[in-house]
């Protein structure tokens, strides 16, 4: 069948939409997660900030026993990943670069179409970085890492922390080990929960 005006077959018009979509999509910025092997996402992290790069690691400052003394260590919160933002296309220019990132890549989402998987890159909305960093700002080493496995903060309630060191998170509230905690869920990576907030602290989002 015809389009009367154009005489294109209408049938090629969903896959021009999509393909219009996809290109558009490849323009806009967004946060990516990255996958850097070998424990190198805070060296990568260092050479895409000197570059001018929008980039978020999360860490955390630990004491730690090196040659028989106490020091301060700064650690990753998520082992072998961090955010960078930018279009799909700027963002390849470092990740298919494998002279000076060779072990940088995407962290890739991977998605059923009928019989299909395909793979995308996995991008984070702008709102679950900005929790994130609520989160991980705290310097808490009470905050958790929730096994893809444990269900209950994807049933409990949408909340806001109103005070203390967590202030402005919104996430999902649950009690796990022990302790009322409030959390975010990033689709395909990780479900991140802080550490215990009191009751007084939040309020229920409706």
């Amino acid at each position: 069948m015809k389009d009367a005006e154009s005489g294109a077959s209408t049938r090629s018009v969903p896959l021009r939409k999509k393909l219009q979509e996809s290109n558009e999509t490849r323009n806009v910025p967004r946060w990516y997660v990255l996958r850097a092997a070998y424990g190198k996402e805070r060296h990568y992290f260092q050479m895409m900030t000197q570059e001018n790069y929008t980039v978020y690691c999360p860490t955390i400052r630990v004491r730690k026993r090196i040659n028989g003394k106490l020091r301060n260590v700064t650690e990753s919160r998520i082992p072998n990943i961090f955010f960078a933002y930018g279009t799909l296309d700027e963002l390849k220019a470092v990740v298919y670069d494998n002279v000076r990132f060779p072990h940088l890549r995407f962290y890739y989402r991977h998605l059923h179409e009928g019989a299909r998987i395909t793979r995308r890159p996995l991008i984070v909305p702008d709102y679950q970085i900005e929790n994130l960093k609520i989160i991980c700002a705290s310097e808490s080493e009470n905050i958790i890492i929730v096994p893809s496995g444990v269900e209950k903060f994807k049933t409990g309630q949408t909340v806001r922390v109103i005070e203390g060191a967590f202030a402005g998170l919104i996430g999902k509230v649950a009690r796990y080990h022990g302790q009322q905690r409030v959390a975010i869920i990033i689709d395909g990576l990780l479900t991140i929960a802080s550490a215990y907030v009191p009751k007084a602290f939040i309020e229920i989002i409706v």
